[in-house]
């Protein structure tokens, strides 16, 4: 009888939940004149996007409940999972991506080392599946849902920028899940994306913004609009939560194998590398440059670098290489020799030769505002642990961890 008691109670807990019912109707309709995110993108006009629809089960399990995001080739959705009974984050991606290469990368995360303290700080995969559609298919990921980016939470503060005490705390998460990725994982997380704020996500410890999420959607539909018979979206965004969960690193489609050395271009303008820049061979340094670029960023509510060349056509590497020069100094020979693009900006023996003027007064201390005194001493000794004009010459995610300024050791 007590084992009997024991399988039933068994057997409830793991009954799966019953699907919403969300309304039909009720919900504004958008201008067919109004154009509506994923909409900007020419694989929305080619009919590329899965024609999601908030209150659908996909494979028998999840139900979708809200729309969270769109991408160039991808949607992102809240569900609920049905038979686990908690909630996930569907990514749906176009017709026909290849995610062989990024689903394998995931496999890769999950199976490392679990015990290594900057494990939760990488975002894994639940789950994938494919969608069959219309003689096609679509790829679905299954992840934790997350609450915003830093880069959010950086607009959501009305100065638009971090504190002190909040970017050391942030900082210190991304290290963790540096030091995973470089040494259990042995991946570069930059490729053709990068570490800056918006890949890095705050995990949610307050549920009930979930079920807030969910309530939203029933009581008070998002907008939408209808192409080609097709629904299109308004996102929904979470509340504000009561507690912040602790720093994810995200999205990893283009992380690249570390011990295979690479010289392609990689990472967008004003976080590139000066290997990168240089044509130079690449690694897990550049990962770290473009953790100091964005710690800056967040810390003084502006770009370190915004590489404008003076002819008006908007970025350029010879303008990027300029600033770095008036930050940092001019770029030793050694690595000068080392990239096939160097002859186009320095002489064999390292002067600079581009028609570009060198900016004067642009300091990496001059450029720093917010601090003073021996606090600001050794602020800008641990951001130029991370910006070397040699990748060799950075410190690693495991040695700035242990840096005195992150550490609070500044007073």
């Amino acid at each position: 009888m007590a084992s009997l008691i024991k399988w039933a109670s068994v057997a409830f807990r793991r009954a799966p939940l019953p699907p919403l019912v969300f309304r039909t109707s009720g919900f504004e309709t958008i201008s067919p004149s109004q154009i509506l995110e994923e909409e900007l993108f020419e694989e929305f006009k080619k009919g590329h996007y899965y024609p999601a629809k908030i209150g659908d089960i996909l494979r028998s399990k999840y139900q979708i409940v809200g729309k969270l995001g769109f991408g160039v080739t991808s949607t992102v959705w809240l569900a609920r999972d049905l038979e686990g009974r908690q909630y996930v984050a569907l990514k749906l991606y176009t017709r026909d991506e290849s995610n062989t290469e990024e689903f394998e990368i995931y496999q890769h995360l999950n199976k490392g080392n679990i015990s290594h303290p900057g494990y939760p700080h990488v975002r894994t995969a639940l789950d994938r599946f494919t969608i069959p559609h219309d003689g096609n298919y679509h790829h679905c990921l299954v992840q934790k849902p997350m609450w915003e980016s830093f880069r959010d939470l950086l607009y959501r503060n009305p100065t638009h920028r971090f504190t002190e005490d909040l970017l050391r705390a942030g900082l210190k998460q991304v290290f963790l899940a540096l030091d995973y990725l470089h040494t259990e994982c042995k991946l570069i997380h930059t490729a053709f994306t990068d570490i800056k704020s918006d890949n890095i996500l705050q995990e949610i410890e307050d549920l009930s913004i979930l079920d807030s999420f969910s309530r939203a959607e029933m009581e008070h539909p998002s907008p939408r609009k209808f192409v080609n018979n097709m629904p299109v979206y308004a996102s929904r965004r979470f509340d504000l939560p009561r507690v912040f969960g602790m720093a994810v690193l995200s999205d990893f489609g283009s992380a690249v194998q570390g011990d295979e050395r690479r010289n392609h271009n990689a990472q967008p303008d004003v976080y590139r590398a000066p290997e990168v820049m240089l044509k130079a061979e690449w690694s897990y340094p550049v990962d770290i440059w473009n953790v100091g670029i964005m710690a800056w960023d967040l810390f003084e509510g502006k770009h370190l670098f915004d590489g404008n060349d003076p002819d008006g056509k908007g970025y350029s590497t010879r303008a990027h290489l300029s600033e770095v020069i008036a930050m940092l100094g001019p770029p030793p020979v050694t690595l000068i020799r080392r990239g096939t693009r160097s002859s186009e900006f320095f002489t064999e023996d390292g002067h600079w030769k581009s028609d570009i003027e060198i900016p004067k007064d642009r300091s990496l201390r001059n450029s720093e505002e917010f601090l003073s005194g021996r606090n600001k001493e050794l602020f800008l000794k641990f951001m130029m642990g991370m910006l070397q004009w040699k990748p060799e010459d950075r410190k690693t995610a495991k040695e700035l961890l242990q840096d005195p300024w992150l550490n609070g050791h500044s007073i």
